[in-house]
């Protein structure tokens, strides 16, 4: 089992990545991240854990912390309530997960079952721990995004002996790379 000196990372992500400053709830979902990496590395490359973090920075706006989808979905159809299930699958969690099918199969490749099936209970890809199950199987395994060869997005596609992207790692969650944020001044 990988342990990571928790103080020496919060030292330096405090100063390069936050700021100088980092809020309990920040501190708090980032030991969640670690803490489910250190159970259930899926691999020894620190970039198959750096990355995911650098993706949770960007999807919960810095928060790092689970967090609902800005908007809810609003103009999207993965923002209307699904008829039989009564759930919205908009983006919730540390990766912003969405639309049912995404649900369903984190469901399924989680195993989770009455009150944590995601399909019947969305709400629950915001608990840290599954929102880090969620981001590292899926991000290790595949399931979200498929490239033009059909195979899956995956970590070690990217991160692997012969090959550092993580600009094109970004395909991954959802190939984005290329549009500039409204709220992001530019960048």
């Amino acid at each position: 089992m990988l342990r990571f000196d928790r103080e020496i990372y919060f030292d330096n992500v405090r100063k390069t990545l936050f700021g100088g400053k980092l809020t309990q709830q920040q501190v708090d979902g980032q030991n969640a991240i670690l803490d489910e990496w250190e159970r259930h590395a899926m691999s020894d490359d620190l970039r198959h854990l750096a990355y995911p973090l650098a993706t949770t920075k960007h999807e919960t706006a810095s928060t790092m912390w689970p967090i609902e989808e800005y908007g809810k979905g609003e103009g999207s159809s993965y923002g209307i309530p699904d008829p039989e299930t009564g759930q919205t699958y908009y983006g919730r969690g540390y990766v912003q997960l969405t639309w049912r099918d995404n649900y369903a199969k984190a469901t399924s490749k989680l195993d989770l079952t009455g009150d944590d099936d995601l399909e019947w209970h969305a709400e629950r890809a915001l608990d840290p721990q599954i929102a880090a199950d969620v981001m590292f199987r899926g991000m290790a395994e595949g399931w979200f995004r498929t490239a033009s060869d059909g195979k899956p997005e995956t970590l070690v596609k990217y991160f692997n002996e012969t090959r550092d992207d993580p600009y094109q790692a970004r395909e991954i969650i959802n190939g984005d790379k290329h549009i500039v944020p409204s709220w992001s001044d530019g960048v």
